[in-house]
């Protein structure tokens, strides 16, 4: 194809990470702009339907065609660029979509998790996510071979999970949750994705400050144990 691709992003934003990674995997050469959604720019506004990242601006002919969605941004790369993610078989790709819902599923249940503003709704939503995630070993126990959720072929699922398993990096310096324990093949998925170059390089460096400074300033349980962190290490270093 002849167009020119631009990915407008937010520097959080998993959904955003899902089209980056896809766009690397299939070796095709974009240009990344990051709004602020707390204070989007006019041009944002007028061409995002939902107010929301990822958009794929796709600049061709001297016009230009906006595609919002994360998941429509996915099948549009499916069907217009080389190397396909998906599986060729319709049957292996509506489950592969399947449990693409289901990741956006994760992803809504994460942000209960770290939004929950007291100890017993942060404890219901880490079972919730437990349970999830269990849900996920038994699949990848029932089908998996390989490194990868199909096996020793990434695929688009594989994108999806990537920016799932990155929040848990940053969880992890808070506490053991519990919410991976268990799941040898959830875990062992979790160090694949997080090697991949695609799905490393699909955040910037800043990042893990990022997401900390984010949910450090949330109103939530997580939020006072970050403080709670904070003020115990300002001691330790001060005694």
């Amino acid at each position: 194809m002849g167009e020119k691709l631009v990915l407008v992003s937010h520097h959080l934003c998993p959904y955003v990470q899902r089209a980056a990674i896809s766009l690397a995997e299939k070796s095709v050469p974009f240009e990344r702009v990051n709004v602020d959604l707390a204070d989007k720019p006019d041009w944002f506004k007028a061409i995002s339907p939902l107010g929301k990242v990822p958009l794929l601006r796709v600049r061709h002919d001297g016009g230009e065609e906006i595609i919002f969605e994360s998941a429509v941004i996915l099948e549009f790369l499916e069907e217009t660029q080389a190397n396909p993610l998906h599986p060729a078989d319709p049957l292996m790709r509506a489950r592969h979509r399947a449990w693409i819902e289901f990741g956006s599923a994760i992803l809504n249940a994460i942000g209960r998790f770290y939004s929950a503003a007291d100890e017993a709704a942060f404890f219901k939503e880490s079972s919730g996510l437990s349970e999830m995630f269990g849900r996920m070993e038994a699949e990848l126990s029932a089908r998996r071979s390989g490194p990868w959720f199909a096996g020793d072929r990434f695929s688009l699922v594989d994108a999806v999970y990537g920016p799932i398993f990155r929040y848990f990096d940053t969880f992890d310096r808070f506490g053991d949750f519990g919410i991976l324990d268990g799941k040898p093949l959830v875990q062992a998925w979790r160090k694949a994705l997080s090697e991949r170059q695609s799905v490393k390089e699909a955040v910037s460096p800043g990042y893990p400050l990022r997401l900390h400074a984010f949910l450090r300033a949330k109103a939530s349980y997580l939020s006072q144990m970050i403080r709670s962190e904070a003020i115990a290490a300002r001691l330790a270093r001060s005694a």
